[in-house]
């Protein structure tokens, strides 16, 4: 892969991660909390925490690899 092509390649990766995705999975008191509120605000505050949660680690592993790429090419 050329070096132009690997980079659209992590830019593109980067982008992906960064699209929120609508997490419906909850324990089950929360669930139970959260089902009992007629508005769902929280529960929707609650599903963008945790996937906010869950991308925060993927991005930095992504960019770290990147810098040890970006490191061990000459």
């Amino acid at each position: 892969m050329h070096t132009k092509q690997m980079l659209l390649l992590v830019v593109v990766l980067f982008l992906f991660l960064l699209i929120p995705i609508d997490a419906e999975a909850q324990c089950a008191m929360c669930r139970a909390v959260l089902e009992s509120e007629s508005s769902g605000k929280t529960a929707e505050g609650i599903n963008n925490g945790i996937v906010y949660l869950m991308a925060v680690p993927y991005v930095l592993v992504a960019g770290l690899f990147y810098f040890i790429y970006k490191k061990m090419r000459p």
